[in-house]
């Protein structure tokens, strides 16, 4: 800052003061000039001084705009991404560093003015009252104003650098104290200007912070403009009506391939096509577009699920042209049943493949369920705290990375039939983009109350795997009989209706359409290398078993202790001396043991283990008298140890009989001399294609070849998403069996979307949807917002 230029006196000094003249001449023109001197420097002290209080009022009112638009800020903005991060550090910066600097420097400088301004008009003024003699001037004041003016006149600047440095004060040994203050003042005043840059900086800050304002503003307003998605048309309405009765049109004669045509003609007349989005990846398909609309509007209310049905299309784009398969399954760990452990290793073996993706679809139970279910009250607060102990289940017992996807579903528990019972359309939580081949196990369970899209409308190819022989469980039931023979055709019609391959571990389940047998189950790896560890030990002399017989299952009527009671009982005189190890848990336990200590049978009781646990590693017999089993997965595993199996011959059994260790029995007297024919020698070794026959690969190869799972992968033609009602091969007139099998499934549809009926046939109440728990957990759309209407 400049200060006003000033008049400067015209001094003329010469050999003296007063010469020619008197001391009165003398002292009054020294007296004016040194007014005029006075004067002037005292104008411009006010003036800088004046110009300082402006700098100081406008940099006062510039950072509290600052620090007020921050506290706005702060308080009421979202918290900002990262690119916005900065303004706010700055803020902070300012609130908790800046401010208080700048409070201690005003206080500073205003008590620094305060004295400069005592101290140079106490320079200034007279020293006494009255005359000249009162008025007493120091020359060596005037000597250095001399100087100074002959100094600027000749070069300001050197005078500077001597004023700056303190080069005059030692020339001099005594500084003028006038000049002294407006050094001070000067340098005072540079400060303030270096703070003033400061304020500067704030103001750029406060630019920054009204920039992130509007960006603020801006981007809720772009994410608002993104939502406003316009409702679904007419023709969108109608292209989805006739879409979702294609298979009662197809009852009218009216061909697919026409609804399709339809479809795609009112998907043309739509005024919000997707292809013109950019942000959304489809493909040339209306019926995918269609999808994908309809996915957007119901984003747009404001709902959003990762792993529900209306996910990002973009995620599930196939990238690799894999094809895909999913696992459908209706039990999960650590709920240890054959439905949990079979499926898992399937997925994990199917993964191997290069030619295919695999998820594994397990039921989501809520925490209420879960502590019915699970075993030791262990329970999950996510799916993905569940999946994270699946893997580590699965990666104790594999010899490789398993490389497959884990989802769920919703689930609730049914106490009276001890199973889960899938809660709303399954099918919907497998993405389109992924819907290619499907493998439900136990299609007929999952498809009791199933109320959702055709499995074989969604998928190109869908194989069940029958686990259970239900009949023989309901037979024992109150009014078995009756209940028998409903099931019965129930499983007939849903088999049919959903699946285009059915497989059947053994002879023992019942017989259904589009079947064969075929035992597709393997050994957990860990029980084939603990017979290889017996076997060596067995080589190098040692005696690998060091205990008797022992019964392993779940402490349940239906598993086979009602057979092993009455066997026992009946020969208990035949079997003296003979003792059985039981180890078991479940709803049963306490009346299967009071049974047998009333009978005063030869059973010790334990509670239920891990069947691969050391401590049944000594064990030679495993007896399992079990006949409504299908394939018993504990006798599998007894035969991979090496042991001798005693079990009934039975359909179920059938694949166990070809080896050697496998004994079998008709009758109780042949089940009492198998008992002592297996007590009296040592088994045999298994032999290495024994051992491969039981591991989960022979049984991937007999699944691939069985389900026609080869030749569909080698199809190339057919892509995921397409769906059976899609596919570029269908015949222009459908045959009667594809009529039939539409029928059925259209009028199963109409059935289980009937509440009544469903609680009429024994459906878990509130299972046609999932509830608002499953929603929370699982992050889900309301169910009540599946299909949306126009205006939602």
């Amino acid at each position: 800052m400049e200060a006003r230029a000033s008049p400067r006196p015209s001094i003329s000094i010469g050999g003296g003061f007063g010469a020619g003249r008197g001391d009165d001449s003398a002292f009054s023109f020294l007296s004016k000039g040194w007014r005029e001197v006075r004067d002037s420097a005292t104008a411009d002290l006010r003036l800088m001084r004046a110009r300082a209080d402006s700098l100081r009022t406008l940099a006062d009112r510039e950072l509290e705009n600052l620090l007020a638009s921050a506290s706005t800020a702060l308080a009421s903005a979202p918290p900002p991404p990262l690119a916005a991060g900065a303004p706010i550090a700055e803020l902070e910066f300012v609130r908790t560093r800046i401010q208080p600097k700048i409070s201690e420097l005003r206080r500073r400088y205003a008590s620094r003015e305060r004295e400069l301004g005592r101290r140079v008009l106490e320079g200034w003024a007279p020293r006494g009252a009255g005359g000249p003699a009162r008025a007493r001037v120091d020359l060596s004041g005037i000597t250095a104003i001399r100087n100074a003016i002959v100094s600027e006149v000749d070069g300001g600047e050197r005078w500077r650098r001597a004023v700056w440095s303190g080069e005059a004060e030692a020339e001099e040994g005594k500084e003028w104290e006038v000049v002294r203050m407006i050094r001070d003042g000067i340098k005072e005043f540079e400060r303030r200007s270096q703070t003033s840059e400061i304020f500067e900086g704030l103001r750029s800050t406060g630019e920054l912070v009204e920039k992130f304002k509007s960006s603020l503003k801006s981007f809720n307003m772009e994410s608002q403009g993104s939502k406003e998605i316009p409702p679904l048309d007419l023709p969108e309405i109608l292209a989805n009506l006739v879409r979702q009765s294609e298979p009662f049109l197809d009852q009218l004669g009216i061909r697919r391939d026409q609804c399709d045509k339809l479809v795609e003609a009112l998907c043309r007349k739509q005024n919000h096509s997707l292809s013109e989005d950019t942000s959304l990846h489809v493909n040339d398909k209306s019926s995918d577009e269609l999808d994908l609309r309809i996915a957007s509007v119901l984003q747009s209310t404001g709902y959003h699920a990762d792993d529900g049905f209306w996910s990002d299309p973009g995620k599930y784009e196939v990238s690799d042209n894999k094809r895909h398969v999913a696992v459908v399954t209706t039990a999960s760990l650590p709920w240890m049943t054959g439905t949990a452990v079979n499926p898992l290793f399937r997925a994990a073996y199917l993964a191997k493949g290069t030619r295919q993706d695999v998820t594994l679809v397990v039921p989501w139970l809520c925490k209420s369920d879960q502590e019915l279910v699970y075993p030791n009250s262990m329970t999950f607060n996510s799916p993905e705290e569940q999946e994270a102990y699946i893997r580590s289940w699965l990666e104790e017992r594999l010899g490789f990375e398993s490389n497959f996807k884990i989802s769920f579903y919703p689930g609730k528990f049914s106490k009276e039939r001890r199973s889960i019972i899938p809660a709303g359309d399954t099918s919907q939580f497998i993405p389109s983009r992924e819907a290619d081949i499907a493998i439900l196990e136990e299609p007929e369970h999952l498809n009791w109350y199933h109320h959702g899209k055709r499995w074989t409308d969604k998928f190109n190819h869908v194989v069940g795997v029958v686990h259970t022989n239900y009949l023989e469980y309901i037979k024992r039931e109150k009014n078995g009989a009756l209940q028998a023979f409903l099931v019965k055709h129930i499983n007939n019609w849903v088999t049919r209706a959903y699946c285009d391959k059915v497989l059947r571990l053994s002879a023992a389940t019942q017989d259904l359409p589009k079947s064969i047998v075929c035992n597709v189950h393997g050994v957990n790896p860990k029980f084939l290398k603990i017979g290889e560890e017996i076997t060596a030990n067995r080589e190098t002399g040692e005696a690998p078993f060091s205990k008797g017989a022992y019964f392993l299952g779940k402490m349940v009527w239906a598993k086979g202790y009602r057979e092993l009671i009455d066997l026992m009982a009946k020969h208990k005189s035949d079997l003296e001396g003979f003792k059985l190890d039981v180890y078991g848990s479940g709803e049963d336990s306490q009346e299967v043991q009071s049974t047998a200590r009333k009978l005063d049978l030869s059973l010790n009781f334990f509670k239920g283990r891990d069947h691969a646990d050391n401590s049944l590693h000594g064990y030679k017999v495993f007896i399992n008298p079990s006949i409504s089993d299908v394939l018993c997965t504990a006798t599998a595993e007894a035969l991979a140890m090496g042991k001798f199996v005693i079990c009934a011959e039975h359909p179920s059994n059938e694949f166990f009989m070809t080896f050697p260790n496998c004994l079998t029995y008709k009758t109780s007297e042949e089940f009492v001399a198998r008992v002592k024919e297996a007590m009296d020698r040592e088994p045999q070794p298994l032999t290495p294609e024994q051992r491969y026959n039981l591991s989960w690969e022979a049984a991937t190869e007999r699944f691939m070849e069985y389900s026609d799972l080869d030749k569909v992968l080698n199809n190339e033609a057919a892509q995921p998403g397409q769906g059976r009602n899609r596919k570029n091969t269908r015949t222009s007139q459908p045959n009667l069996s594809d009529i039939m099998d539409g029928g059925l499934a259209f009028a199963h549809r109409c059935l289980t979307g009937n509440e009544v009926l469903r609680l009429a046939t024994g459906a878990i109440p509130g299972t046609r949807d999932y509830d608002k728990q499953h929603c929370i957990d699982m992050g889900l759309l309301p169910p009540q917002v599946q299909h949306p209407v126009y205006g939602w």
